[in-house]
């Protein structure tokens, strides 16, 4: 009747064990429930044929035992699921590696940089289903956000966690490569890309730039390099004696390294210089060749209570009419 039926909470069934003391009263009860007349004599009563009757007046008994089991299947929450099978689909594995530095704060981008940079990131991740993503961090130094992952909510939220400040402050570009590759690398997926996203020069870290770019083309990860900023001059928010202050400061992006980058690991170099270039951008990124991966795909499990519950009270509705109708006990 129900492909694929399962109970969320199957030690509920243990309940029916009520059912033993229920029997085992109900069968003392009748042995004791007799009634007492004066006759002449009993030869007549012994010889009298049982009618059905008598045999049926156990079956509003039976009718409250069934109706209490599928009350009791109905608390055990029985659920469906249809349509299991393995299918193949599209997919690559994913790390971005974001620079979260001060110098993201700067207000040539709408709000500002960084919270563009995660706007886009967001929708980009919202739009690739079956791709495992992960997330990286970096400023002085770097972390991983979040692991390779095909858990949209966590990953999302993360994403809306990140803010400059968190780490360190200043720019290194060789260590948040170096960790992204070292997150990515073991993975078995055919296409492994890392999304580098920076508006600054190499300032900090141990590992070089170009280094992390070898490290990452040893290992067959193709690295997309974006430089955020536009050309010229940005506003920048500076602390000030009168509080927080805009002065234009001048864009510093190493291009020549970061397209370097991309060329030693077979990428692209991308320059974002508003709102709508970064999108662009990641439009272009999301048209990349993918992998092929194994997906096990399957229907929502649908709660299947209704039947059982219907018949539940079905059989206690025909317990209460024949205890007061057919099987009625006379004062």
């Amino acid at each position: 009747m129900f492909e694929g039926l399962t109970f969320k909470n199957p030690e509920l069934f243990h309940i029916l064990w009520v059912l033993v003391p229920m029997i085992v009263w109900y069968v003392l009860r009748q042995k004791r429930n007799t009634a007492s007349i004066q006759v002449s004599s009993t030869a007549a009563v012994i010889k009298a044929p049982r009618t059905i009757r008598h045999y049926l007046r156990h079956l509003v008994f039976v009718c409250l035992l069934i109706s209490i089991g599928f009350f009791v299947i109905v608390l055990a929450r029985p659920q469906s699921s249809r349509n299991w099978e393995n299918v193949t689909t599209e997919g690559i594995d994913i790390v971005v590696a974001l620079d979260i530095s001060s110098s993201m704060l700067a207000q040539d981008f709408q709000p500002d940089r960084l919270e563009a940079a995660k706007k886009v990131a967001m929708e980009f991740i919202s739009g690739r289903e079956y791709d495992r993503i992960g997330l990286v961090v970096f400023a002085g130094e770097a972390f991983t956000q979040c692991p390779l992952t095909t858990d949209r909510a966590v990953l999302l939220n993360l994403f809306k966690d990140i803010k400059c400040g968190i780490i360190e402050d200043g720019t290194a570009i060789g260590n948040g490569l170096a960790t992204a590759v070292a997150r990515i690398k073991d993975s078995e997926a055919i296409s492994r890309v890392v999304i580098l996203l920076t508006d600054g020069e190499n300032n900090r870290g141990e590992v070089a730039p170009v280094t992390a770019a070898e490290i990452a083309k040893t290992f067959g990860i193709r690295v997309y390099t974006v430089g955020v900023g536009t050309i010229g001059t940005a506003p920048y928010p500076v602390q000030t004696q009168f509080g927080v202050q805009l002065r234009d400061m001048e864009v510093k992006i190493d291009e020549e390294t970061l397209q370097k980058i991309a060329d030693i690991t077979d990428g692209k170099y991308f320059r974002a210089t508003s709102n709508s270039k970064l999108e662009e951008i990641y439009k272009e990124i999301d048209a990349l060749e993918k992998s092929k991966i194994e997906v096990k795909e399957f229907s929502r499990k649908s709660e299947e209570f209704l039947p059982f519950a219907l018949l539940g009270a079905l059989f206690l509705v025909a317990s209460l009419f024949l205890r007061v109708t057919l099987f009625r006990s006379i004062p």
